[in-house]
């Protein structure tokens, strides 16, 4: 699972631009033998076969936050539009790249205008803002005329390096842990689910647009009667969450999920002793919310690894995806009729 993580996240993927993601987990998928399609709006569809004619959906998404340019100033500078919803000092500081239509990705850093503390006095003070993140390329350009010269362009994207780490201790510490963490943890999964006799079919919806509400209400197939959201649990002041268990969650900025849903994945941890937090995330929506809004007729939960400082610098610990993927293991032999 690490190792897929690292590969995932050091592929640059803000929501609009991850078709590179995309084809990875694919590859990953077909290498298996499983069966895949893509949607038309670029998400990634998987099935494993099982007995029943009710079907599981377990989706998890590998777009990221990010940035487009916004304007190119005089000074050679880029101004940026968001990608998905962050604090702006969240970013401030960060290498990230600039994705030209044609040749490789130029380098730059992402910082305030008035960074200097011996030229401007209100460094600190300053509210960071749409107004004064800028873009600092690695080139030589002094002027706007330099920067569209390098064949950079309004409304190129860009990425924000992930500085992925794995500490001795077991943290994963990078950008994007959400949600290429619960990525990683899928495709690891699949390696279980091709030796499978499965009492229902499940399919893998690898998801593209979520960072921006509408990645998974599409193209979800007709037997789906269980549609699953795999994202990060939030952690931080009145949160039950934590980086070492798999997070339940019962109710997110949509409402509450499926309580049937939610009930067999708390008895499914106790009868297999799998690490568990049921929490509440106020600000947060899913690929199953949004499936919910679009009017599908399916029973919706969310479960997932606890990520440490969400939509910032991240960090979850290898235990807690450990106990996604094994509550998940657990949940696909399962059948729908048991009880909870």
């Amino acid at each position: 699972m690490i190792e897929t993580l690292k590969t995932l996240v050091n592929i640059p993927s803000p929501s609009g631009m991850t078709e590179e993601a995309i084809r990875f987990a694919e590859q990953e998928l077909n290498a298996l033998g499983v069966k895949t399609s893509r949607l038309h709006k670029g998400a990634l569809l998987a099935t494993f076969s099982g007995r029943s004619g009710k079907a599981r959906l377990l989706t998890a998404h590998v777009d990221t936050l990010g940035a487009m340019v916004k304007d190119i100033l005089p000074s050679g500078r880029l101004r940026l539009t968001q990608v998905g919803g962050y604090a702006w000092t969240a970013i401030e500081g960060e290498n990230c790249l600039v994705h030209r239509e044609e040749g490789e990705a130029i380098e730059g850093t992402i910082l305030i205008h008035q960074s200097s503390v011996h030229v401007y006095k209100d460094t600190n003070s300053a509210e960071r803002s749409a107004s004064n993140i800028e873009v600092r390329l690695d080139e030589k350009v002094h002027s706007r005329e330099d920067v569209t010269a390098l064949g950079i362009e309004i409304g190129d994207f860009v990425s924000f390096d992930p500085r992925f780490q794995v500490t001795s201790s077991g943290y994963v510490k990078s950008r994007h842990l959400d949600d290429k963490a619960s990525v990683a943890i899928l495709l690891d999964l699949a390696k279980d689910l091709i030796r499978y006799d499965l009492p229902h079919t499940v399919h893998f919806l690898i998801s593209n647009y979520e960072e921006v509400g509408f990645g998974g209400n599409a193209g979800i197939p007709e037997d789906v009667v269980e549609y699953i959201a795999v994202d990060m649990g939030a952690l931080g002041d009145g949160q039950h969450s934590d980086e070492y268990t798999v997070s339940i969650c019962a109710k997110d900025s949509s409402g509450p999920y499926d309580i049937g849903l939610r009930r067999k994945f708390t008895a499914l941890c106790k009868a297999h002793e799998i690490a568990y937090k049921v929490d509440i995330y106020p600000y947060y929506g899913s690929d199953a919310s949004a499936a919910i809004r679009a009017g599908y007729d399916v029973r919706h939960a969310l479960i997932g690894p606890g990520i440490e400082s969400s939509h910032s610098y991240e960090r979850t610990h290898l235990s807690s995806m450990e106990a996604t993927r094994e509550l998940l293991n657990r949940y696909v032999q399962s059948t729908m009729e048991e009880e909870a």
